[in-house]
């Protein structure tokens, strides 16, 4: 029996990074987090750091897991996996009061609501419970990268339509507005995130024509 080990980034685990990216995207395909593309995208830096949050969240969540999984009772394996979130959760919260107050007072209770996040709980649950540490890790980075870039893409074009800014400097002319140019105040308002996490879609299954015969 040969005992070399699989690559660390061999083809099967770049994939775990990959897919979510496009084809497996937890929200534009798998249609989980929107609540997250509502609340914190109306301005780019809060969409940001909470995109961090959830990789941070989501992948040393995976690990955990993926630790525990050969010694947790299949009974009570919601429980020991939203124990898990929910301490990570706090964590994450109290460093983001520690070192970036004025973002975490943006995000309110969002942060706490990591723990309901319907992404992170179905990956523990569809991966991390029956695979390996590394390729958890992987899974769960991957996963949070393509839910994190679907968030910043809509706070960037919400932010710039509906305030003029990105990441809170100005960035259309002050010219434009003494031309009668005005922001778009519905761009600020949440069903806003849902019109461009609709185009965002239509634009990637346009793209891969695999996306509209596979749903």
């Amino acid at each position: 029996m040969s005992n070399t080990k699989e690559p660390l980034f061999s083809a099967k685990n770049r994939k775990l990074l990959s897919i979510p990216m496009s084809k497996e995207n937890p929200i534009t395909i798998q249609v989980l987090g929107i609540c997250s593309a509502l609340a914190v995208t109306a301005k780019l830096e809060p969409a940001f750091v909470m995109a961090l949050s959830v990789t941070a969240v989501m992948a040393v969540g995976n690990v955990i897991i993926s630790l525990l999984r050969k010694t947790i009772a299949p009974r009570i394996r919601i429980i020991v996996q939203l124990v898990v979130i929910a301490a990570l959760v706090i964590l994450v919260d109290q460093v983001l009061k520690a070192f970036l107050y004025d973002v975490s007072k943006q995000l309110s209770v969002f942060v706490g609501l990591i723990i309901t996040n319907c992404i992170i709980m179905g990956r523990f649950e569809a991966f991390a419970m029956s695979n390996k540490t590394w390729p958890s890790f992987l899974d769960g980075l991957g996963n949070a990268a393509g839910y994190g870039w679907i968030l910043i893409v809509v706070a960037f074009f919400r932010e710039l339509l509906g305030s003029g800014t990105v990441w809170g400097y100005q960035v259309i002319p002050e010219g434009f507005y003494n031309f009668g140019y005005k922001d778009n105040g519905l761009m600020i308002l949440p069903p806003a995130a849902l019109i461009v996490v609709g185009i965002i879609i239509w634009v990637l299954r346009n793209k891969d024509k695999e996306l509209i015969e596979e749903n």
